[in-house]
């Protein structure tokens, strides 16, 4: 799970949709709700960064940073220790097993920019064992996202499998959606090839992106939105509206994307 270094607010995007269409499962229990921060990198600055955003929607969140490099537990508790605004944020070593107080589990997970380390065949096996730590309405969030968090993707899973498959992209300056591709979460980057579905769902917002190019003039964002509308139209699950596509952001069902056996 040893990872470099991690830019502040590269992981805003994930977050926002953690604290937007997911805040329901942070507010669903009466004990404060667990979020784990997995595999957080050489700087705790996104544990930090998820906890400030997270207690905004639930103020007694417990936010737990969890690494398998002693070292960086130790950054992170060092850093607890001279700010004493940071309550609610905990720092532990440890993996995929999710070490949390007996009887506790998580109402979220986030691992960003971890399970691209492993190979595609083990990617089924370390989501099994996380869900094992959730709660039963609980997520795990495997994505992953470029070095400044402009281009990003994740899947959401439950205990009971993945359920859908989001995209957020910069809007300004975006060259053209297919730009995130290279940054596809582990279980599909593999796959985007012809004949996978998420080759298909990739090259129809592309082609979307491309036909609605006269409402360039008017802004990426309508043009973004006009072209996700595009995508409802032509049958993709789509399963979000217009409210989160003017952020860069759009949803589909995982059944729709799911790589073919």
């Amino acid at each position: 799970m040893t990872r470099g270094t991690t830019n502040p607010n590269r992981l805003r995007r994930q977050d926002r949709w953690l604290t937007g269409p997911q805040a329901w499962r942070l507010r669903r229990s009466d004990d404060p709700p667990i979020v784990v921060d997995l595999g957080y990198g050489a700087s705790p600055v996104t544990a930090v960064e998820l906890h400030d955003r997270l207690r905004r929607v639930r103020p007694d969140v417990r936010t737990v940073g969890i690494e398998i490099e002693a070292s960086r537990v130790a950054q992170g508790r060092e850093l607890l220790a001279h700010d004493p605004g940071l309550a609610g944020l905990s720092f532990r070593r440890g993996g995929f097993e999710i070490p949390l107080d007996a009887g506790r589990s998580a109402t979220i997970v986030r691992a960003a920019n971890v399970l691209r380390q492993y190979d595609e065949s083990e990617v089924a096996g370390a989501w099994e064992r996380i869900c094992s730590r959730l709660a039963p309405h609980g997520l795990l969030l495997d994505g992953t996202c470029d070095e400044l968090g402009r281009l990003s993707t994740w899947v959401a899973v439950t205990p009971d499998g993945p359920v859908s498959f989001t995209i957020s992209l910069r809007l300004a300056g975006l060259g053209d959606p297919m730009d995130v591709a290279p940054r596809l979460v582990k279980s599909l980057i593999h796959r985007n090839v012809p004949g996978e579905p998420v080759h298909a769902y990739l090259a129809a917002l592309s082609r979307a992106w491309t036909i609605n190019a006269p409402l360039a003039p008017h802004g990426a964002r309508q043009r973004f939105v006009a072209s996700a509308r595009a995508l409802k139209d032509d049958g993709w699950p789509l399963l979000d509206g217009p409210t989160r596509w003017r952020l860069g952001e759009i949803t589909v069902d995982w059944s729709a994307v799911a790589p073919r056996a």
